[in-house]
C-alpha cells in the first residue's frame, strides 16, 4: 500500500473524530427525519479506503479534497471554523504550510498608512488582487505537482515547475515586501546592519545609490534585492526579472545539481539523464543533513 493511502487513512481518522465531536451541534439544526447526507458520504469514503484492490490514488485525492471542502463549509455554517483540507495535506502542529495551503498574509498596517508616498488605492489593489493571484497560482501549481507524484505522470512537470517558481517567488517576495515598509520608516539603519553596509559598500550613501540604480535598471518588470551571501560573508545587491528566473526567494539551498552542459558534456555528451542518474551515487548526504540541521533554525511566520 502506498504511503499516500496510509496518510489519507490517517487523515480520515482525524477528520472523522472532529466531525463526530461537532455533529451533535449540526443535528440539533436538522429535522429529525432528515438524513445527514454528508456524514453518510464521509463514512462511505472512509470504508472505500479498505478496498485496496480498487484504489485509484488520483481519484481518491480529488474526492478527498471535494469532500473535505464540503465538510468545512457545513461546519462553518454552524460556527465551527475547521480546516479539514489542511489536515489532509499535512500535519500542521509545527505550523507547516500544507501543499496547496498558502494564504495571503494580512498587511501589518492599514491600506492608507504609507500615504502620501504610496496611495491607499495602490496598496489595496497590490495586496488584495495582485498578491492573492500569486498565492492562488502557487497553490494550484503545488497541487498539480502532487498529482503528478501520485499518478507518476510528469508530462506537464516543466509547466507546473515554472508556475511554482513564478507564483511562489511572487508570494514570498511580496510577503517580505509588506513587512520591510512602515509608516514610521525612513532614515537609515543602525547597529550591526549599518556596520555591515559600510563594510560591504563603503558607506550607506553608496549602498543607497547602488540599490536605487539597480532598481531603476531592472529590465522589464522585477525587483532589486539586498541579500546576505553566506559564502562571500558580505551583503550583495541583486536584481530579479519578473519575480524569479525559475526560482523562489526566502529559501535556503540544501542540495544542488548543476545541469549546465559544462558540468557533464565532456563525459556524457548529450545524455543528461545518464549524468543525473549517476549523480545520485555521489551525493554527500551527511553534508546535506548538516545544512538541513542549520537551516531548520531559521523560521519565519508561515503564509
Amino acid at each position: 500500500m502506498s504511503t499516500y493511502i496510509n496518510s489519507l487513512k490517517q487523515w480520515c481518522e482525524e477528520v472523522f473524530t472532529i466531525y463526530e465531536e461537532n455533529k451533535p451541534m449540526e443535528r440539533d439544526n436538522l429535522q429529525a427525519d432528515k438524513k445527514d447526507e454528508l456524514h453518510e458520504q464521509f463514512v462511505q469514503f472512509k470504508e472505500s479506503l479498505t478496498n485496496e484492490d480498487s484504489l485509484d490514488e488520483l481519484e481518491i485525492y480529488n474526492r478527498a479534497n471535494e469532500l473535505a471542502e464540503q465538510l468545512e463549509l457545513k461546519l462553518k455554517e454552524n460556527g465551527i471554523p475547521v480546516q479539514l483540507t489542511d489536515k489532509m495535506r499535512a500535519d500542521n502542529q509545527n505550523n507547516m504550510v500544507p501543499i496547496g495551503g498558502h494564504k495571503l498574509p494580512p498587511l501589518p498596517y492599514s491600506y492608507n498608512a504609507l500615504e502620501p508616498y504610496i496611495s491607499q488605492e495602490i496598496m489595496r489593489l497590490h495586496h488584495d488582487k495582485h498578491h492573492q493571484t500569486y498565492v492562488d497560482g502557487l497553490n494550484k501549481a503545488e497541487r498539480e505537482m502532487q498529482k503528478a507524484r501520485i499518478t507518476n505522470n510528469f508530462q506537464l512537470i516543466k509547466h507546473w515547475e515554472r508556475e511554482a517558481a513564478f507564483h511562489g517567488a511572487g508570494h514570498y517576495l511580496h510577503t517580505i515586501f509588506w513587512n520591510i515598509m512602515s509608516p514610521d520608516g525612513g532614515g537609515k539603519p543602525s547597529g550591526n546592519l549599518l556596520m555591515e553596509i559600510n563594510r560591504s559598500f563603503g558607506s550607506f550613501d553608496k549602498f543607497k545609490k547602488h540599490f536605487s540604480e539597480a532598481a531603476n535598471n531592472v529590465e522589464g518588470v522585477g525587483w532589486a534585492i539586498l541579500v546576505w551571501s553566506p559564502r562571500a560573508h558580505r551583503l550583495e545587491i541583486l536584481q530579479a526579472e519578473k519575480h524569479q528566473n525559475l526560482s523562489q526567494w526566502d529559501v535556503i539551498p540544501l542540495l544542488v545539481l548543476d545541469v549546465w552542459e559544462h558540468a557533464y558534456y565532456l563525459q556524457y555528451k548529450n545524455e543528461r539523464k545518464k549524468y543525473v542518474d549517476n549523480w545520485w551515487k555521489v551525493v554527500n548526504w551527511p553534508e546535506v543533513e548538516k545544512r538541513f540541521d542549520t537551516a531548520q533554525r531559521v523560521t519565519w511566520q508561515p503564509f
